[in-house]
């Protein structure tokens, strides 16, 4: 239960003076529903306003606040802008411009004769002095010297968000310490309260900034520590396999020395009472699925079931293809259950798996219903991990006679900062080694003056049978701007190509997916057209080519997961990044490390180089816990520090019990990793 310390923060901003429905919702926009959120809303700059009693030239290009004297108006012709002549008190002229609206706002705003302070950027122009758009301080408005910029919505101001975040700021309470105090003296952090009202006083203050991040990233180690901690204690079940089932396979490849160490690892796993909490990570291609199926049969030559989670219908039913194909011949019963099995053969798929008589059974989100039931559930493996919730894996584990062991996979190499904040209470193995067969991927870079070339080399690659995706940028930050520069390539295409042309898009249902998924796996298709908010994680080892346009505007992860939508078969498979005709210099080196490689771990941690304090490796679109105070420049600095102050609180400082204990517990519930405690046992 939530300290009662800390309900002022977790009220809703309705609260704070000023916020009624209507400004409620940009900051429902940003994210802001609680005084807490507001609060934690950091300054990304600031402007520094220079107080000046005379105009000079040499302030040019600097924001001032002055005196001024309206002295004359001047009013164009048509829509062209008011001007007002204004001097300071020592009689120097400026120029106040105001574009749009009336001449009368100006001349309400700046009376004739009337002394006003007055606040913007002064310029030259021509022979004069100019301040466009001038804000003009009312008399009893405090005005900061130092003014922080904000992450705004339409709607909102920066001067309109620091007065809530003062309003936040004051509700928050004086909380007990929970660092280790020699950690914090030898930071020289000041104090959480104290760094929270200097960040927003100064966002230069780097102590008070770092101070914030590093509570942030320590709520989040001390929560996967105290799960770790939790899960060892519990009791699972230890599976032995004999090796019957898996002697048997007949493989046309041997394993890896990735893939051989990594089921090594995961046998060791199972073989404990302790329930295993593993994370596969693997690029796409280097066996992930091989890997899950070993594991599977250990548990079934234990005389338990498995059960595959993936997020999708499609990927569900691939993954319980591959698996009968591989397992071929083995004695065991693969089963699939998803939400478009109904009636009868729903029915005959349950009674198998409550009897018994199906082994392994892949699904989506409907093998963790509660009419499903399990004879014997002891290993749950989930596919694109990401995609789920966390209470949704804790459902599904819940189905066993005993706590199941868990391994989780995904295709999305993590740099190993990030693995360690966001998977910190896993044990990790990577695949970092492709099997034999694979070629890698071409990467070519192309300007988009060239699209007419792009589109002929697509029809001699349709008129050679092979299929290709096209995938379309995001304009703008709107899913509708990005579905309709989807339509209208597809319709240029569909010109061109005919109905060999299909197109998918993020707001399109399920099932609609699912359907133009299907048509051009089975080659009814041969050309995708797909925006990049939609995840197509299909394997179509026919489509050998992929179109990327304004390549130059994602990031390298992004690059990387949808280059390998092809490269999936034997054959040659290329990737053309179409870019703009100017590129920043992080662009130019982003494109240049995705023609030069394909290792996925090498390109995710430049990716988390290159961007810094920008958006997490796209875990806005993945669903991952987020951090708001702390950017991945910092985590590198601060992580190792967290995860061994978290340790040394469990370990020598008597856990949550103790006086620093009860400190951490409220810092876990200030930065929501208090649910983090009870369902993160579930990965």
């Amino acid at each position: 239960m939530r300290p009662e310390i800390l309900n002022p923060l977790f009220a809703e901003t309705l609260v704070l003076k000023g916020v009624g429905p209507a400004l409620a919702k940009p900051l429902d926009r940003l994210g802001l529903a609680r005084v807490v959120d507001v609060a934690f809303h950091l300054p990304t700059g600031y402007v520094d306003r220079l107080p000046r009693t005379e105009l000079m030239a040499s302030d040019a290009g600097r924001i001032i606040v002055i005196t001024l004297t309206a002295r004359e108006h001047r009013v164009s012709a048509g829509r062209g802008p008011t001007r007002v002549q204004a001097t300071d008190e020592h009689g120097n002229y400026v120029s106040l411009v105001f574009f749009g609206g009336s001449s009368g706002w100006a001349k309400k705003l700046l009376p004739i004769g009337e002394a006003k302070r007055v606040s913007g950027r002064l310029d030259e122009y021509g022979q004069e002095l100019q301040i466009v758009h001038p804000d003009i301080v009312e008399p009893d408005e405090e005005l900061r010297e130092r003014e922080p910029i904000y992450p705004l919505s339409e709607g909102l101001t920066s001067r309109r968000l620091a007065a809530l975040t003062t309003q936040a700021v004051a509700r928050a309470p004086d909380l007990a310490e929970w660092i280790e105090p020699g950690l914090k003296a030898k930071r020289e952090w000041p104090g959480w309260h104290d760094s929270l009202a200097r960040i927003h006083a100064d966002p230069s203050d780097a102590k008070a900034r770092e101070r914030l991040a590093y509570d942030e990233v320590f709520a989040n180690q001390l929560a996967m520590t105290l799960v770790r901690a939790d899960t060892r204690k519990r009791r699972g079940r230890a599976l032995h396999g004999d090796g019957r089932l898996r002697g048997m396979l007949k493989l046309p490849y041997t394993l890896t020395g990735a893939q051989s160490r990594t089921v090594g690892e995961i046998e060791g796993d199972l073989g404990q009472t302790a329930p295993m909490l593993r994370l596969l990570q693997g690029d796409v291609g280097s066996g992930k699925t091989l890997v899950a199926a070993m594991a599977m049969l250990i548990a079934v030559e234990a005389g338990a079931q498995a059960a595959m989670l993936a997020p999708t219908e499609i990927l569900a039913r691939q993954h319980y293809e591959t698996l009968r194909k591989t397992l071929a011949g083995l004695p065991i019963e693969v089963g699939v259950l998803t939400g478009r099995d109904k009636g009868r053969v729903r029915e005959a798929t349950l009674m198998a798996l409550a009897s018994g008589e199906i082994d392994i059974l892949v699904g989506t989100h409907a093998i963790f219903q509660d009419a499903v039931a399990y004879k014997d559930l002891a290993l749950v493996v989930v596919d694109e991990q990401h995609r789920f919730g966390v209470a949704q894996r804790m459902t599904l584990q819940a189905k066993g006679i005993a706590r199941p062991h868990l391994l989780a996979m995904t295709a999305t190499p993590i740099p190993r900062t990030l693995t360690l904040a966001q998977y910190g209470e896993m044990d990790v193995s990577r695949l970092d080694e492709m099997p034999p067969g694979r070629q890698p991927i071409e990467t070519r870079v192309i300007s988009e003056d060239r699209l007419d070339d792009v589109v002929n080399a697509l029809g001699r690659h349709l008129a050679d049978g092979g299929q290709a995706y096209w995938v379309c940028p995001l304009v703008e930050e709107s899913e509708k701007s990005d579905l309709a520069a989807a339509e209208m390539r597809a319709e240029v295409l569909r010109a061109r190509f005919g109905d060999k042309v299909a197109l998918v898009h993020g707001r399109m249902k399920p099932a609609e997916k699912d359907a133009v998924m299907a048509e051009f796996s089975a080659a009814r298709t041969a050309v995708l057209v797909a925006t990049t908010v939609i995840e197509v994680g299909v394997d179509v080892p026919n489509a050998t080519l992929i179109v990327i346009e304004h390549a130059d505007r994602f990031g390298l992860a992004q690059l990387h997961q949808l280059r390998g939508r092809v490269g999936r078969g034997t054959g040659r498979s290329i990737c053309l990044l179409m870019r703009g005709s100017s590129l920043s210099e992080t662009s130019r080196a982003r494109l240049a490390l995705m023609r030069e490689t394909n290792d996925g771990f090498r390109i995710a941690e430049e990716d988390l180089r290159l961007r810094g304090a920008g958006e997490l490796l796209g875990t806005k679109q993945s669903g991952e816990m987020a951090f708001r105070l702390a950017t991945p420049d910092m985590m590198a600095d601060l992580l190792q520090c967290a995860h061994d102050d978290a340790r040394l609180l469990i370990d020598r400082d008597g856990g949550l019990e103790g006086a620093r204990g009860q400190a951490a517990r409220t810092a876990l519930y200030l930065f929501d990793r208090d649910a983090g405690v009870a369902l993160l046992r579930s990965g």
